[in-house]
């Protein structure tokens, strides 16, 4: 499977596309895999496997291969560095955190991750990572700059940046547990001058509402995690927000 070609597929067909991220950090593998297994049933196309911290090594490698013994859809790494990567995923975010002010979260990391993305064979999917007031702790971790809510422009000419730099995607990220997502100007701004390039929207959106008004400026797909993680019911609360943002 490749999964851009399955991901840009499934936006065409339904118009969005749903991600669920899970920290392995967070729960152990076996509960996970349930985790993955019940957003599954709610209607979620892939699932997303890292964190800022903690998601690396045996736990990452025994997370993501009892993922894949339970579900079907892609898996896809979401590494916050070089020790984010595992062999038994299907694909990785490839991913610059374009306004970082260490260099080593825009390209060092990605350095002396490529040589095992290349030896292991999962499919590598370039991104420009931007991360967006308040940022949270990936924003603490990545030592962002934080681009201002209130500062579209800003977004826009790091979009545009990474756009020409050859990203095939654009993440825009207000961090996990944010309080409120990405406003919808800002995500219309960024996604004019995308084009075809797929636009991926995270942090803050906890309900079906506001996935909605996210998919309806401009976000291609929307990525959950937090509330993942505190719902009783995963199947329920995903299939409200796949619901909410499909055709």
């Amino acid at each position: 499977m490749q999964v851009e070609i399955h991901l840009e597929k499934i936006v065409k067909q339904d118009g969005k596309a749903h991600l669920t991220l899970i920290d392995p950090a967070s729960q152990t593998p076996e509960i996970a895999a349930e985790m993955a297994l019940a957003a599954v049933k709610g209607g979620t196309d892939a699932i997303m496997i890292g964190g800022s911290t903690g998601a690396s090594g045996t736990l990452l490698d025994e997370t993501v291969m009892k993922i894949k013994e339970k579900v079907d859809v892609p898996t896809i790494l979401f590494p916050g560095n070089s020790a984010g990567l595992s062999s038994y995923a299907d694909a990785v975010f490839f991913m610059s955190l374009l306004n970082s002010r260490d260099i080593n979260y825009i390209i060092t990391n990605q350095v002396l991750g490529a040589p095992m993305v290349y030896r292991s064979g999962i499919e590598p999917i370039s991104m420009a990572y931007l991360l967006v007031e308040p940022g949270g702790t990936v924003g603490w971790v990545g030592d962002a700059k934080l681009i201002p809510r209130k500062k579209p422009e800003l977004a826009v000419a790091y979009a545009l940046a990474g756009k020409y730099f050859g990203m095939h995607y654009t993440y825009l990220e207000a961090g996990s547990g944010a309080d409120a997502p990405i406003n919808p100007e800002m995500i219309g701004a960024v996604k004019k001058v995308l084009g075809d390039n797929m636009l991926i929207v995270g942090g803050g959106i906890r309900d079906g509402e506001t996935a909605k008004l996210c998919a309806k400026a401009g976000a291609d797909m929307i990525v959950t995690g937090t509330i993942v993680e505190e719902t009783k019911d995963v199947t329920a609360k995903v299939a409200e927000l796949v619901a909410a943002i499909k055709h």
